[in-house]
């Protein structure tokens, strides 16, 4: 299994946007991911899913633009900020499809790390704004980091 870890794309600050939707920055940056992994991976998803904050979601969106994803993008429980990434390594050790998830830091971080080295204090990856992390899962159920790309890699 191939499990997708992306951030959301950078957004207003709060002051300026109490919803926080993306920076212009920030859209052009999840686009420049997007059209890349569309047209120079392998990277197909039946779904993507997303926090429901307004960030995640324009961010992911974008990505179903490109990826198209069958059952296309919905919002998914325990996936905020400060969520426990247990319950996601719980629900993740079940999945048998291939899977984006769109959401924020610590809990992203904290689920990589606990995926990868079975501890959420350490950290595993340097996630970033519109990145996109590929971890793969092993048939003995060992998660592993296996690709990266972030805006700043691309023209």
């Amino acid at each position: 299994m191939n499990l997708y870890l992306v951030q959301h794309a950078e957004s207003r600050p709060k002051e300026e946007d109490p919803q926080r939707s993306l920076s212009d920055q920030g859209k052009t940056d999840v686009e420049k991911v997007a059209a890349f992994v569309s047209k120079h991976t392998t990277l197909k998803v039946d779904r993507i899913l997303h926090s429901g904050k307004t960030r995640a979601r324009q961010t992911a969106e974008v990505l179903a633009r490109y990826l198209n994803p069958p059952e296309g993008i919905s919002v998914a429980e325990g996936m905020e900020p400060l969520a426990d990434p247990s319950t996601w390594a719980n629900r993740l050790a079940e999945e048998k499809e291939d899977l984006m998830l769109v959401g924020h830091l610590p809990h992203l971080d904290k689920l990589a790390a606990k995926l990868i080295c079975g501890d959420e204090a350490g950290s595993a990856v340097m996630f970033q704004n519109a990145g996109i992390v590929c971890l793969i899962r092993d048939d003995s159920g060992v998660w592993s980091l296996y690709w990266m790309v972030t805006p700043r890699m691309l023209k």
